[in-house]
């Protein structure tokens, strides 16, 4: 079999998993959104709901009772309609289960099509650099079942991503780095091996450079996928803090003894609260202006946060946290919380 019909196969095998997702508002929900004020509703193209469409992303199929994938921040306006087409076009409402608080990740579900397939999840683990990988989706919010494709151009990045229309950032990290198109409206789309198996979420795009996309590991939703069928709810460990990573210029900006660890700090926001009343943090006597240095013995730099330490726990684990109050160091004990 050569190389191009590997790729045939492999799209064949994940297309009937694969879904659009369409995004609408009524033209009354949105005053005051309008390019011009004048805009009358003729100058509007509007669907046969009367909707007025502003985007779209993708999304597949994870299971036989409905459930379906896709990125966390194609969802996220909860005052937008959000409907599902199949690959015949077939329209079918959707309800949003969850959203991963942690990674760009949500679950959804449907009525599935006549002739649906759940998607075969791989294992991107094993992944290697260099390794032929292919993005499906809703191009441009489009062109349905558009495909591209590519090779694996790095592992493990880290960026910052806008996660709305507001503007919100959000760090997103241990991507898969890829030169397959991945274009808005892709989003949540799979990334497949050529097994056809999928291997990552499209999520995102760095405007301005040509060929350098970005998804979510697959092995990062697995486990939102088994709570969800367990509990019904996505369970992520909660700790109550909010920091920043150190590196050397932060040392140096904020004249710290170290450059690594997380500096326990609150945002410049009106009521924010560098260690959360009530949580875990707090009830372990930790402080703003702590740096945390170690999480159950693992040092915490840049390259491996709190965060990345953490992906494998869960509510009610314990823990011990290691830091550093001025010149004394001090361990200490805690019961996770749930992420609410």
């Amino acid at each position: 079999m050569t190389h191009e019909e590997e790729i045939i196969r492999a799209v064949e095998k994940i297309l009937p998993s694969v879904v659009s997702i369409t995004i609408t508002k009524h033209l009354e929900e949105m005053e005051g959104t309008l390019p011009f004020k004048n805009m009358t509703d003729v100058m509007i193209p509007k669907d046969e709901d009367g909707n007025v469409r502003l985007g779209g992303g993708s999304g597949f199929i994870i299971s036989d009772d409905g459930l379906v994938l896709t990125n966390k921040h194609v969802i996220v306006d909860p005052d937008a309609h959000y409907a599902i087409f199949d690959q015949e076009g077939n329209k079918s409402d959707l309800t949003i289960l969850a959203c991963d608080p942690i990674h760009d990740v949500a679950i959804l579900k449907t009525t599935l099509p006549e002739n649906y397939r759940v998607a075969p999840l791989g294992d991107s683990r094993t992944l290697r650099l260099g390794q032929t990988v292919i993005a499906i989706g809703n191009a441009l919010g489009e062109f349905q079942s558009s495909v591209s494709t590519g090779v694996v151009s790095g592992l493990s990045r880290l960026i910052t991503a806008i996660s709305d229309m507001s503007g919100h950032q959000e760090r997103l990290r241990g991507l898969i780095q890829t030169d397959a198109a991945i274009n808005p409206g892709n989003s949540g789309g799979p990334l497949v091996n050529m097994n056809g198996e999928v291997i990552g979420i499209n999520a995102a795009v760095v405007f301005g450079a040509q060929n350098i996309g970005f998804a979510i590991p697959i092995e990062k939703a697995k486990r939102d996928i088994t709570d969800i069928q367990k509990y019904g709810r996505i369970r992520r460990p909660f700790i109550g803090i909010r920091y920043m990573l150190l590196n050397t210029a932060l040392q140096q900006h904020f004249k710290l003894p170290i450059n690594y660890g997380a500096l326990v700090v609150r945002e410049p926001i009106p009521g924010d609260h560098a260690v959360v009343p009530g949580s875990a943090a707090e009830s372990a006597g930790i402080r703003d202006g702590d740096i945390i240095l170690a999480c159950n013995g693992k040092t915490i730099t840049e390259k491996n946060s709190l965060e990345d330490i953490l992906e494998n726990t869960i509510p009610g684990d314990q823990i011990s946290l290691t830091y550093l109050r001025g010149a004394e160091k001090e361990t200490v004990q805690l019961k996770l919380n749930e992420w609410k």
